[in-house]
């Protein structure tokens, strides 16, 4: 194993203890290393690099990242949590926290997480929703752009521009202001906005990138029930997940066996970081006017 340190060590980290020694806007910001490994070191190996809104966002629409990297020494994933979780919604146990408590509560979950998913480090940037949703707040990309020159990944993955989440299209536009921040020879190879609120199998399918996550089902099911105050909370994440992973391999081809038990999509967004001159919003109204386009030709094929 390539843990240092044991779970019950894990369990009595203060989440308010801030540990990352880089330059960081938010003095609450941690960096979480479940393996002790000195920080440069710990970010350096960093191959894939997950930028997400909330806790449990990550475990939902980068799995593949983490399974790619999972016990592998040459390939390591990093997290990074933009957003304190203290709008969370409680129930049952958790219903009478405060906003602190659960962003306590919520930040351990997050270690948790990275610990079982044997990450190469976890990022817990610690900000409000709001200033992520803010057009206007620079510090969330300042805080990205130096998370990005720290880890220098391959690959990114964070929220797809279709997401019907305010906060995490506010991930996906700040982090492609980061990326294109950077000198073109120190970005990552590929960036793919993947699914949480909304699934995108409406894409089609020359369009979409389909990841077969078959693979360490107990893992993948693991790190998603970590988030109890979510489950707990009233939200079925773990059943939805692997639910919709599920589904998206059996609907995948209509015509053709399944190729994979678990399937997860994706939005290719990496032209947006090797042409800057495309704009977002340009980029997705392509995308949907040729799931326009099939879905018309299809009904003109059958209306005559």
């Amino acid at each position: 194993m390539r843990w240092a340190i044991m779970i019950s060590e894990l369990t009595q980290l203060d989440p308010h203890i801030r540990i990352v020694t880089m330059k960081l806007t938010l003095l609450s910001a941690q960096l979480y290393i479940p393996d002790g490994a000195p920080e440069a070191e710990a970010l350096a190996r960093t191959t894939h690099l997950a930028i997400g809104a909330h806790q449990d966002d990550l475990e939902i629409m980068a799995v593949d990242g983490i399974l790619e990297t999972f016990g592998q020494p040459d390939k390591w994933f990093t997290g990074v949590v933009m957003t304190n979780g203290a709008g969370s919604p409680r129930a049952g146990v958790y219903a009478h926290y405060t906003d602190e408590d659960m962003r306590r509560v919520r930040a351990v979950e997050q270690k948790k997480a990275a610990f079982v998913g044997e990450y190469a480090a976890q990022f817990l940037l610690d900000y409000p929703s709001s200033a992520v949703k803010d057009s206007g707040n620079q510090e969330p990309v300042a805080d990205l752009i130096a998370i990005l020159k720290a880890t220098r990944p391959e690959i990114v993955y964070t929220h797809n521009p279709a997401d019907k989440h305010d906060t995490h299209i506010g991930i996906v536009i700040k982090t492609l202001a980061a990326i294109r921040s950077l000198p073109r020879e120190e970005r990552p190879r590929r960036l793919y906005g993947c699914e949480v609120w909304r699934d995108l199998d409406w894409m089609a399918d020359e369009d979409k990138v389909a990841f077969d996550v078959s693979r360490y089902e107990n893992l993948q099911l693991a790190l998603v029930t970590v988030f109890d105050s979510q489950i707990s909370g009233g939200k079925r994440y773990d059943l939805a997940t692997m639910g919709r992973r599920r589904a998206n391999a059996t609907y995948y081809a209509s015509h053709a066996t399944d190729m994979a038990d678990l399937m997860d999509f994706a939005m290719d967004l990496t032209p947006l970081i090797e042409d800057d001159s495309i704009d977002i919003q340009d980029y997705v109204a392509r995308l949907l006017q040729r799931f326009t386009d099939d879905v018309l030709g299809r009904l003109g094929k059958m209306v005559g």
